[in-house]
């Protein structure tokens, strides 16, 4: 198991092994089979990292997050209820996972300070020409306005426009009513749109 969770960043995408349906993987894991957690992680491994990246705004510490995600699912695989949709079960775990996270970065640091290194990335309103790093400057001020919105807004905003998660799962994930979700993503997206309008030179709304 712990050679599957070491595999982040070299997920390998075997095509034939992965027609196994969550189903059969998940009573294969539970009797022992390693490399049914493997195709667990191999399923599972890239949309996990992504969202936790999206939630901590650090490649490194997804990294790290997702490691410890699907630690903690093998370890409670023989908890995870038949009625329980996989992927869900999986995403709630790292959703736990980058809140602790995130709660222990707050409470090391109440603010950013003036030279943190993604504040001067973009201090000095500039732009590259090369179109490449006008990409990555774009992407960072995106990053940014996704780390400005309170925890609920960015997690139900990337859930759903990320992840493409349907309400339902995202409800089943985090918790909360639906109506409640679709309240905070009208506000997330107008949340982005404010922050981010600005640097395309598009009006915002008024």
């Amino acid at each position: 198991m712990m050679e599957a969770v070491s595999l982040v960043g070299q997920l390998s995408g075997r095509a034939g092994a992965l027609m196994n349906s969550s189903e059969e993987l998940i009573a294969r894991a539970r009797r022992g089979e390693d490399e049914a957690f493997r195709l667990i992680f191999d399923r599972y491994g890239r949309p996990i990292i992504s969202f936790i990246y999206d939630m901590v705004g650090r490649r490194d510490l997804a990294e790290e997050l997702t490691q410890e995600t699907f630690v903690r699912a093998y370890k409670n695989l023989k908890a995870l209820r038949d009625d329980t949709k996989l992927s869900t079960w999986l995403f709630g775990i790292a959703k736990n996972v980058a809140r602790e996270s995130l709660r222990y970065k707050h409470r090391e640091t109440d603010k950013v300070g003036i030279d943190d290194d993604h504040v001067i990335e973009l201090s000095d309103g500039k732009r590259a020409p090369d179109s490449e790093l006008l990409d990555k400057e774009l992407n960072g001020v995106i990053r940014d306005a996704l780390g400005a919105l309170d925890e609920d807004k960015r997690l139900v905003f990337t859930l759903k426009i990320f992840q493409q998660r349907s309400y339902e799962e995202i409800s089943a994930i985090t918790g909360s009513s639906i109506p409640k979700l679709k309240t905070d993503l009208h506000r997330a997206r107008a949340e982005m749109r404010r922050r981010i309008q600005p640097y395309l030179g598009a009006p915002t709304e008024s």
